[in-house]
């Protein structure tokens, strides 16, 4: 609704910007014009945030590391907040968004705040600090299996509805989609892309892009942040830059540009944000910094070559050390470790960065202006930037949220059932072998069944559970792609390092498929050397986010599997070690190829698309 306002309040202020008739590059400069150096510093930081009991606005959490809601929006005037924790219900979320809300409109300009969310539709909680477990909203496969069904109106689909639900709570910024290409197989971070390929990533990241932000952003967008420019992937022995050891991104096949393709798809198709990554370019002819602090990339790629004047905000924790579960965690200022804060700061916005991701230190920003380091005109620069979103996105006009309809949108039956029949979908069959005459799958239903890794419980809606193998008609192990145990408890939440199982779990497959026609369910967020006993088990499928249910539907013939594998698997860890990492489908000899999936026909009542 279009509302008008005197010119000049009581207390001095311009209130023109708040006329929604206005364009929105005059109301930028209306606000901006006004705004004080400490008000425009604390647009710049994009620090994390909790909902306090109840929707109530949280306190400080020395654990964490987070000041009170008070101190971010009034001792720091900071206003955009990544939203954490997963397990909250809609309406206390709405509920808090409306609070913050109005702790923000008593403030001098009342300039409202922006909430963002990592991804929180999927099932798995493995790595919290990349995505959330699901919670109350609707349930979907990783970007991973998404990939798997490679249908571009799937994910077009799955992001709308994601759209929906993240409005009803007030989430205005997706800090996704992730369109890295997962070029070495050992990377931790390959769940959470789609995939290897080039073409396939270009596709299905322009419709993410499309769902959640519509043809053209504005207020019943939700902005995405396309994230991590120029591409992650290229990992030197394929470690993630969240640490010291991973910081280096390597190109030794010469492929740069091929990872700049899914970004250039993103870009046209209208994608608000940008976040870059944490790793550092070695051997290119680029700096050799962390890409937040990379001007030849920042702004010599995205900003000049690409013409992107959107907004870019650094991964989290590129300025300050920290920690994470009471454990050190130094900034990943990676290039650039001997440089002060105050130094760091100054490089990411002389890189051509606007805001500074997961920090809260609006003061050294000011105190850099006035000493003359940085202009306050390079300030207002990527000030226009951020407040025009917050405009376009209808945020002043649009500054609460009903509670009440967010409980009836966030988790409706009807999104509830498209995530599951995704799930469903999403999974791939690797091997289907012939046993007694037939192939095993579909198993039907009925049958006395042996289960690892699935609850007793949902198993006995299939079949007869068994406690013996050796009693049993079928076996079915749900199992995870293998990593190496790190020595710190963050690392462990990138599974990182060597993709080949344990003997002992090797030994146990054998031992299971030795006694009854075994399926083997894998949950590869990685991909697996499952070469030592791909010979000896009845069959493989692989899914990326789909719970025990689906799978279940599946190897019974009540669902349809349309999963394609969305990169290689190896056949060993050697030819993983020779692949070059910054080059797709390099690594020789695979014991099963992208594409690759089998035709497996559903038998009962629930097809895959219901």
């Amino acid at each position: 609704m279009t509302t008008h306002h005197a010119d000049v309040s009581t207390d001095g202020v311009d209130r023109r910007y708040l006329d929604a008739s206005l364009p929105v590059e005059e109301r930028v400069e209306i606000l901006l014009g006004q705004m004080t150096l400490e008000e425009k510093a604390g647009l710049f930081f994009h620090a994390m945030i909790m909902v306090g009991e109840g929707g109530g606005l949280s306190g400080a959490d020395s654990s964490m590391g987070i000041p009170s809601t008070d101190e971010y929006v009034n001792g720091r005037a900071m206003n955009h907040f990544n939203l954490l924790g997963g397990g909250q219900q809609p309406r206390d979320i709405a509920i808090w968004h409306n609070r913050i809300q109005d702790l923000a409109a008593q403030s001098r300009l009342q300039i409202p705040v922006t909430i963002s969310s990592d991804p929180r539709h999927s099932s798995s909680d493995d790595n919290p600090l990349a995505s959330l477990q699901a919670g109350s909203f609707s349930v979907w496969p990783e970007t991973m299996g998404l990939a798997a069904v490679g249908d571009e109106a799937l994910v077009q689909r799955f992001a709308e509805i994601a759209r929906q639900e993240y409005l009803a709570v007030g989430i205005r910024v997706a800090l996704h989609p992730q369109v890295d290409l997962a070029t070495d197989p050992r990377w931790s971070r390959a769940l959470q892309t789609f995939g290897e390929d080039p073409e396939l990533t270009s596709r299905l990241g322009a419709a993410y892009v499309r769902g959640f932000q519509g043809d053209a952003l504005d207020a019943h967008s939700v902005a995405t942040m396309t994230k991590h420019f120029p591409g992650g992937g290229a990992q030197k022995d394929g470690e993630d830059p969240h640490f010291p050891h991973g910081r280096e991104q390597v190109y030794p096949g010469g492929a740069f540009e091929t990872h700049l393709k899914p970004f250039e798809a993103a870009l046209e198709a209208g994608t608000s944000q940008i976040m870059p990554y944490y790793g550092m370019p070695v051997g290119t002819e680029y700096e050799e910094v962390g890409f937040g602090f990379n001007k030849s990339v920042i702004t010599g790629i995205l900003r000049d070559r690409y013409g992107f004047d959107g907004l870019v905000c650094t991964d989290w924790g590129l300025i300050t050390d920290a920690e994470a579960f009471g454990e050190p965690f130094p900034a990943r200022a990676w290039g650039v470790e001997h440089l002060s804060r105050r130094e760091r700061m100054i490089k990411i916005l002389n890189a051509g960065v606007d805001q500074f991701g997961g920090e809260a230190c609006p003061d050294l920003l000011v105190d850099i202006v006035q000493a003359g380091e940085i202009s306050e005109e390079r300030i207002d620069v990527s000030a226009r930037r951020i407040l025009r979103e917050k405009f376009v996105l209808g945020l002043f006009e649009n500054r609460h949220v009903d509670p009440e309809r967010a409980a009836q949108i966030v988790g409706s039956p009807e999104f509830v059932s498209a995530g599951l029949a995704a799930q469903r979908a999403a999974i791939a069959v690797l091997t289907n072998r012939e046993v007694d005459g037939s192939a095993v799958l579909p198993t039907g239903r009925g049958r006395r069944i042996y289960v690892e890794g699935i609850d007793a419980e949902i198993a006995r809606l299939y079949g007869t559970v068994v406690s013996d193998p050796a009693e049993a008609e079928i076996a079915v192990l749900r199992i995870q792609a293998p990593y190496e145990q790190r020595s710190t408890t963050f690392e462990n939440f990138f599974h990182n390092g060597s993709l080949e199982f344990p003997d002992e779990m090797i030994a146990h497959v054998k031992e299971v498929a030795a006694q009854v026609p075994t399926v083997v369910d894998l949950y590869l967020d990685r991909p697996a050397i499952l070469t030592p006993f791909v010979e000896d088990v009845a069959a493989i499928v692989a899914n990326w986010g789909s719970d025990a249910s689906a799978v279940l539907d599946v190897v019974v013939g009540d669902a349809t599997p349309l999963g394609k594998l969305p990169f290689d698997v190896p056949s060993s860890m050697h030819a993983v070690e020779a692949n070059r990492p910054d080059v797709p489908f390099d690594t020789a000899d695979p014991l099963f190829t992208f594409g690759h999936g089998l035709e497996l026909d559903a038998r009962g009542p629930q097809g895959a698309g219901e």
